[in-house]
């Protein structure tokens, strides 16, 4: 946004926002709320506890320095809520002196004027706002405008000088149209130009207000979720996240609000007009009770809520294009041939080798900015880095993968006869879109592309920033290997400033989210999903257990290797759990030399410490997961408690047993329920190349779908096929001729039903 602000209150307005991040900035806002978000189902009386939960937000960013003002509707409501009251007392009144006569009892209540009406809701709707305000010691001053108002100079500049100062002065001006005098709406011109515009309802007037005051955002709240294409409700009714001026043609307008004298067209002219006097605009549902408690401090916020008004159209398509011609790819795709899935991946490790100088030359732009930046931690800087032998090391993995590709989507898991000559089959299927949002890791993308072609499935990738040119690299080579059949749009990366939490709320378009990245990038992602299944892991905390069988040499190598070999990553060593029995021996001394040797960073647990005179630092919490040379050491009796204390403390990742005593590590094995248990191994085999995957898209610690390192498995659901021949229910009846087999076939030999007249 372009704007100058001083303490003189001189403003300097250019242009609107070009996107919903920038909202954030917005200083001077105006709210309108219309008459179906004021008023109660029945038109007669407010909805008191929306308005309530409407003026908690903008007292909230009154208080916190914005300058907000509201357009209000319900004047009329709140009257005739009024009036018919006094009229129905007047008739029971005058019924009741007439009950000695044999008079009919007609206690209907005859049709209001709505200028009447308002003239009697005016004073209660404000006294009303009055006092909800006063709640939050937030003061409000009623501003009644008619047209002239505005088309004559001298008034509006009166009223521009009004609001001005009631602004300067911490108050929130609330507007409304003067019902009470003005004249009923008539036919005109509409809205063409800056300088023309009719208010003839309360859509025209925040419009109106809002570029007469140079306010910077206009939130127009209605009983519906914002624009779509064509009427809600309807089949083919979308939500249009976004609108371009011009867009106006791929509309098809519904009827009007039920209340109100306006409906979406109107608020659609209302706003384009606004956004061409430099003011955004948002059309939101204020209804909704699930969003109306937060509704606008969201949409302040920059959330994807409603419709955003932007005169800047990107060059590239909307993630919403993009996700629906990553669908359109992935379904094709998944009915290619494994042969061909597995020649696309074949091809993209090939590119990776043919171009391994070209991605370092990328990733090297990336380590120097943000080595420079100085943003980010060791542990950061050694994800984003690139290396010969990490691009051959992901070119062998792709190649595994592209073999797995051979048997993974269409594969039977399940064959039935149901009955003679119905047939049912249980086969794996792509689970559909993937949104794979990942930080600094560019080698997550050739991973999880090669993991989604071999599987089916079209995926869509969010990488951190700063990876962005080695990111751009391997998309380009990813999308030239998917060519070789077509399917460039089955990748797609989204690279527009388009916000994590607008991604996950995508719940019709986006099948899974699968969060690379930190333990607050997961937890963010799990709290934004709206109607999405996230599959990732928590915290990375893995222990490692010292029985008092242990052997010294196994003990210096699995430790050394799972704490020293990459501390960054989160199947690393975090928690280091010795055997009473082992302390002030030989073993243990050699342990602690090696990780001081390594420059390991000790923290003590409170056990481990009270064994000593002079601890090292006490850890802090025994579920910290460091990614980095630091761990914490504690002490326990027995395997037992061992395994309590990692279920206590632990993240359900990966947990290791290094002992010589196999009856003990099997019940180590058995008793302890991490994605992965081992025994007298390193916790870094926890990984999908390691284990024969090829790759992961993640690691799960969830309890249900796919658990620990997930390959092309955890990227499959699956559906039923059954193969019948004119059956039906009724045919198994008591009175039916058919009855269930239910006979398991072999999945090897797919047999073809031999139809039977008979």
């Amino acid at each position: 946004m372009n704007f100058c602000y001083n303490p003189l209150y001189t403003w300097v307005h250019a242009s609107s926002f070009a996107h919903r991040c920038a909202l954030r900035q917005a200083k001077r806002i105006v709210v309108k709320l219309g008459s179906a978000v004021v008023t109660r189902g029945d038109e007669c009386g407010l909805a008191l506890g929306r308005l309530a939960s409407i003026v908690e937000q903008v007292a909230m960013l009154q208080n916190h320095g914005r300058e907000m003002m509201i357009v209000t509707s319900g004047a009329v409501a709140f009257g005739k809520q009024r009036l018919r009251h006094e009229i129905l007392l007047s008739q029971s009144v005058r019924q009741a002196l007439q009950s000695g006569h044999n008079q009919p009892k007609d206690m209907s209540v005859p049709a209001l004027e709505a200028r009447a009406c308002a003239a009697a809701g005016q004073s209660g709707l404000m006294a009303l706002y009055e006092a909800m305000f006063s709640q939050y010691s937030t003061c409000t001053a009623q501003v009644l405008v008619t047209n002239l108002d505005f088309h004559d100079d001298e008034k509006r500049q009166n009223l521009h000088s009004t609001l001005q100062e009631l602004l300067r002065m911490n108050i929130v001006p609330i507007i409304n149209t003067n019902d009470a005098v003005v004249p009923p709406p008539e036919h005109n011109s509409d809205l063409h130009g800056v300088n023309v515009i009719s208010i003839k309802d309360n859509d025209s007037l925040a419009a109106r207000l809002a570029v007469e005051m140079k306010a910077d955002l206009l939130i127009a709240l209605s009983d519906v979720e914002g624009l779509y294409n064509n009427p809600p409700g309807t089949d083919d009714a979308k939500l249009i996240d976004i609108f371009y001026p011009g867009d106006q043609h791929s509309i098809t307008f519904g009827t009007k609000s039920r209340v109100g004298l306006g409906g979406m067209e109107a608020k659609v002219k209302a706003a384009l007009w606004a956004l061409q006097g430099g003011t955004s605009v948002v059309i939101a549902n204020g209804t909704n009770p699930k969003v109306t408690g937060h509704v606008i401090t969201d949409i302040v916020e920059g959330k994807k809520l409603g419709t955003f008004f932007s005169e800047t159209k990107p060059a590239g398509p909307s993630v919403e294009e993009q996700t629906e011609m990553a669908r359109s790819s992935g379904r094709i795709l998944a009915s290619l041939q494994a042969e061909k899935r597995s020649e696309i991946i074949c091809r993209l490790a090939d590119l990776l080798t043919e171009k391994t100088e070209e991605i370092l030359a990328a990733n090297k732009l990336d380590l120097e900015v943000a080595s420079s930046s100085g943003r980010l931690p060791s542990a950061m800087l050694k994800r984003l880095s690139l290396s010969v032998a990490k691009i051959n090391s992901l070119s062998i993995g792709l190649r595994q993968i592209a073999t797995s590709a051979q048997n993974s989507a269409g594969r039977v898991l399940r064959r039935t006869r149901v009955a003679h000559n119905l047939e049912l089959e249980q086969i794996t299927v792509p689970i559909g879109v993937v949104l794979v949002i990942f930080e600094a890791r560019p080698d997550c993308l050739p991973q999880v592309s090669a993991l989604a072609i071999a599987s089916g499935n079209a995926l869509l990738l969010k990488g951190g920033k700063e990876a962005a040119n080695t990111n751009h690299v391997l998309l380009q080579l990813t999308q030239e290997a998917l060519s070789m059949h077509g399917l460039r749009e089955a990748v797609q990366m989204v690279s527009t400033r388009e916000e994590v939490e607008g991604l996950c709320r995508l719940d019709k378009m986006i099948d899974l989210i699968i969060p690379r990245g930190s333990f607050q990038l997961v937890q963010d992602i799990k709290r934004a999903a709206k109607g999405i299944p996230v599959l990732g892991h928590s915290e990375g905390v893995c222990h490692v257990y010292v029985d008092a069988d242990a052997s010294a040499d196994k003990v210096i190598g699995i430790v050394r290797d799972s704490k020293c070999e990459y501390p960054a990553a989160c199947n690393a060593m975090e928690t280091l759990l010795i055997h009473r029995d082992i302390l002030r021996t030989p073993l243990f001394d050699q342990i602690i030399d090696m990780l001081r040797t390594e420059r390991v960073r000790i923290h003590a647990g409170p056990r481990f410490a009270s064994y000593l005179t002079f601890s090292p630092s006490e850890a802090k919490s025994l579920r910290t997961e460091y990614n980095d040379l630091e761990c914490c050491v504690e002490v326990v009796d027995s395997m037992q408690e061992a395994v309590e204390h990692i279920h206590k403390y632990g993240s359900s990742h990966t947990d290791v047993i290094i002992t010589e005593n196999a009856k003990t590590a099997e019940q180590f094995l058995q008793q302890l329920d991490s994605a992965c248990v081992f025994w007298n191994a390193s916790s870094r085999f926890a990984d999908g190349y390691r284990f024969g995957l090829g790759a992961e898209v993640g690691i799960s610690t969830a309890r249900i779908h796919a658990r620990g390192p997930v390959g092309i498995e955890g990227l499959l659901t699956t559906k039923w096929v059954l193969r019948g021949d004119g059956h039906t229910v009724a045919d198994f009846s008591e009175q039916g001729t058919q009855t269930y087999l239910h006979e398991s076939l072999p999945l090897e030999q797919k047999e073809i039903l031999q139809r039977d007249s008979s």
